[in-house]
């Protein structure tokens, strides 16, 4: 089959969802869609290092199998798609950023890459991701990981490559994962759309443990439908695809940090408010009401993030991964010898956390309490600054993995002095994944944001 790839709409407006609609019509191949990606990644990511491994060669011969098989029907028919480099894609290396893995090619492919490709989906690339994929701020022994907004600043973490690929116009969407906000910080601190689904939506299979339950897999994009698009090709639920109008809503909407002693910048708060105030407008009941986090719910959290660390480490050579890393691991040890995983304290947040979200639709609150860290080799510091980094800046996250709840990022305007994006976070209760895509969606026609940072549209 051959296109006029220059009269293909898609190529423009960069989304998933319209590269699959061209394609499917004919108007554009599998192999353009791919090329195109692959021209984005050679000529940007040289200042911003979003991806670990580039698969020029494999993607190119993937696309044109593609097109020879005939895209019909697929989801994803042609869109080129990044993988977050934690999870096996076969044939490459899977680093997880450390110089402690071993570099061999994956032999199978994990779950959610067989579902990309099944849809239709041409696998580009493996995007970076700090050390095991424990921090906030995305660089390794591999390099620094840069946000398209501000170079000088961090596109976030864990998966910060991902999301630096998304808001640069690299590639329409990619994969990522959430143990602690790896999806959500990312999204924010980049200015896209990220969602962490509740538990058991998309399988899962992270590391040793999937950090004993706190992790999932989701997805970035750049609108709310190539983010759904692509979490109902991992979910394997096309229903997610499928978004509708939003019911009045009862929804709280919340600025008190988990973290006891947390500063919120002052913009990302009217940034909550604005958007607050817009959803008022349009008919929901929107009302402030600030959550109780209790110390066990931070405790269970802490417990399963380092113990989780520990099971990822507990394997390599310690003498190759960073020393906050080692510190890191070193206190999941402890935990696990001294029998620290009890369920009783998460089960008991999950509870509270249902109450809430059984009197309320969603809760809003803030992703990020700061603008996006500064840009640098954060592995080369000790781990209680990088820890303390961490918190001040992204505190708003965690509990949802601690409950399992869906939560999802939302743009929500620039910081005037910072000039990085600032977001919104939605949480609903289990099984409510569609009702905050529906919810996003509409934040999204209300307060429309740009697309991809300035110098990449």
């Amino acid at each position: 089959m051959t296109t006029d790839a220059s009269a293909a709409p898609s190529l423009r407006t960069w989304t998933a969802t319209t590269v699959a609609d061209d394609v499917r019509a004919g108007r554009l191949t599998a192999l353009d869609a791919t090329r195109e990606a692959l021209r984005r990644i050679e000529t940007r990511d040289g200042s911003l290092g979003a991806f670990q491994v580039v698969r020029r060669d494999a993607a190119v011969r993937e696309a044109a199998a593609l097109d020879t098989a005939g895209t019909a029907g697929l989801p994803l028919a042609g869109v080129p798609v990044a993988i977050k480099d934690n999870i096996p894609v076969e044939g490459e290396p899977m680093r997880v950023g450390s110089a402690a893995t071993e570099g061999y090619p994956q032999t199978a492919s994990h779950e959610v890459v067989r579902r990309i490709r099944e849809a239709g989906g041409v696998v580009v690339g493996l995007t970076r991701v700090p050390e095991l994929c424990v921090f906030g701020a995305t660089d390794s022994v591999y390099g620094v990981t840069r946000n398209p907004w501000d170079p000088e600043r961090t596109p976030g973490g864990s998966s910060g490559g991902s999301a630096a690929a998304v808001a640069s116009g690299q590639v329409p969407v990619a994969h990522g994962n959430d143990g602690m906000g790896s999806v959500r910080i990312p999204a924010a601190c980049t200015g896209i759309v990220g969602i962490k689904p509740g538990g058991g939506v998309v399988p899962c299979d992270l590391g040793e443990t999937d950090w004993y339950g706190l992790s999932e897999n989701g997805a970035l994009g750049t609108t709310v439908a190539d983010t759904a698009l692509l979490l109902s090709v991992l979910a394997g639920d096309p229903s997610l695809a499928v978004l509708g109008d939003v019911p009045t809503l009862r929804i709280a909407v919340s600025t008190r940090p988990p973290v006891q002693g947390v500063k919120v910048d002052r913009e990302h708060v009217r940034a909550l408010f604005a958007t607050a105030a817009a959803l008022m407008r349009d008919g929901h009941d929107v009302e402030r009401h600030d959550p109780t986090y209790p110390n066990s719910a931070a405790v269970a959290g802490l417990a399963r993030w380092f113990a989780g660390t520990w099971a990822d480490a507990e394997k390599l050579d310690p003498a190759l991964l960073e020393p906050r890393v080692r510190s890191h691991a070193a206190l999941g040890k402890q935990v696990v010898e001294r029998g620290m995983l009890a369920e009783e304290p998460r089960d008991a947040w999950k509870q509270k956390a249902g109450e809430l979200l059984s009197t309320y639709d969603v809760l809003m609150t803030p992703v990020l309490a700061q603008p996006p860290l500064e840009a640098k080799r954060w592995s080369e510091t000790n781990w209680a600054t990088t820890m303390a980094a961490n918190v001040r800046y992204a505190p708003f996250s965690a509990p949802w993995n601690v409950a399992s709840f869906p939560a999802m990022s939302v743009p929500a305007g620039v910081h005037p002095t910072a000039g990085t994006p600032m977001s919104v976070q939605l949480v609903a209760a289990p099984g409510k994944e569609h009702l905050l895509l529906d919810l996003a969606a509409r934040i999204e026609t209300l307060r429309p944001w740009q697309r991809t940072a300035p110098g990449y549209l």
